[in-house]
C-alpha cells in the first residue's frame, strides 16, 4: 500500500482516504531531544568511572582505557539510541516524555535502516555539537526534523493528543416537526468530522468565528437535506448530527435483530 503526503498535516493512504497527522512541535521535538542525549551522556560518564575505579583496582591496563573509552561512546551514543528506538518502535525516554513517536514520512513504521541512520547521523549533530545542528535544522524545517530525519526519510509524529471534550448532539426543539419528515442523506466522512469538531468547540469560539464557520458549514450540509429547515445554522447543524446518529443507531439495532434471528433459525434447523 502506497501513501502519498497531500499537506504538512496530513497523509492520503493508498485508498485515498485523509489521515490527520500532527508532527511534534519544535519546543518538545528539543525538550525530547536534550533528554535522550543527558541519558546518553550519563552512561558514557559511568562508563568512564566503571574504567577508573577497575584502573584503581589495578584490574585494568592503563594502555586500554583508550580503546575502551571508544567503545563507552559507541555503546552510548550509538548502541544504546538504536537498541531503544528499534525495541520501542520509533519511541525513547525522550519521546515517551513529550509524546512522540518516530515515523516514516507516509506513516509507516519504522524499520532499523531508518534507527541507524538517524543514530549515526546524530553522533554528529546531536552529541559532537551538543545538539545544536538539530537545532539549526529542526528550526529550518516544516515538521521539526533534524538532519537525520532528512536522509533517513522520518519525523517525529506526536501520538499523545489532548482528550477532545465528549460531545452528545441533540435535536433542537424547533426541528421537533422537520426530524419527522426529513430526509438527511449521510455526510462526507471529512464535512461530518469538521461539523461535529465545531460543535464540539463551539463555546470556546469567539461570537464572529462562530457565526462564520456555522454559517460556512451549514452552507455544505444543506446539500445532502431535504427539506431544508429555516432555522439558524448552528441549529440546523445541531439537528442534522443529531438526526443522523439516532438513525444510524436504530440501523444497528434492527441489523443486530436480524442477524440474531437468522442464527437462531440456523440453530434450530
Amino acid at each position: 500500500m502506497s501513501s502519498a503526503i497531500t499537506d504538512e498535516q496530513e497523509i492520503l493512504s493508498g485508498e485515498a482516504v485523509a489521515i490527520d497527522v500532527q508532527p511534534v512541535g519544535f519546543i518538545l521535538r528539543a525538550a525530547g531531544a536534550f533528554i535522550d542525549m543527558l541519558i546518553g551522556f550519563a552512561v558514557f560518564v559511568a562508563f568512564i568511572l566503571l574504567q577508573i575505579w577497575l584502573l584503581s583496582q589495578g584490574l585494568l591496563d592503563a594502555h586500554t582505557m583508550p580503546m575502551l573509552s571508544i567503545w563507552a561512546s559507541v555503546l552510548s551514543f550509538l548502541v544504546l539510541p538504536i537498541t531503544i528506538e528499534t525495541a520501542m518502535r520509533g519511541r525513547s525516554v525522550g519521546k515517551l516524555a513529550v509524546g512522540g513517536r518516530v515515523v516514516r514520512i507516509d506513516g509507516g513504521a519504522i524499520t532499523f535502516r531508518h534507527t541507524f541512520i538517524r543514530a549515526l547521523i546524530g553522533v554528529l549533530e546531536i552529541y559532537m555539537t551538543f545538539g545544536g545542528g538539530a537545532v539549526i535544522t529542526g528550526a529550518l524545517t516544516a515538521r521539526s526534523q533534524r538532519l537525520g530525519d532528512l536522509v533517513a526519510g522520518t519525523y517525529s509524529q506526536r501520538v499523545r493528543t489532548p482528550a477532545l471534550p465528549r460531545h452528545t448532539p441533540y435535536l433542537p426543539p424547533s426541528l421537533a416537526e422537520w426530524a419527522r419528515v426529513a430526509d438527511v442523506a449521510r455526510l462526507p466522512d471529512r464535512l461530518a468530522r469538521r461539523v461535529s469538531q465545531f460543535l464540539s468547540s463551539a463555546e470556546q469560539l469567539s461570537p464572529a468565528a462562530r457565526v462564520r464557520i456555522a454559517h460556512e458549514l451549514a452552507g455544505e450540509v444543506g446539500e445532502f437535506v431535504s427539506p431544508l429547515p429555516q432555522v439558524a445554522p448552528e441549529d440546523l447543524l445541531r439537528g442534522v448530527t443529531a438526526l443522523r446518529r439516532q438513525r444510524e443507531q436504530r440501523a444497528l439495532v434492527l441489523a443486530d435483530d436480524r442477524a440474531e434471528r437468522l442464527t437462531g433459525r440456523r440453530v434450530r434447523i
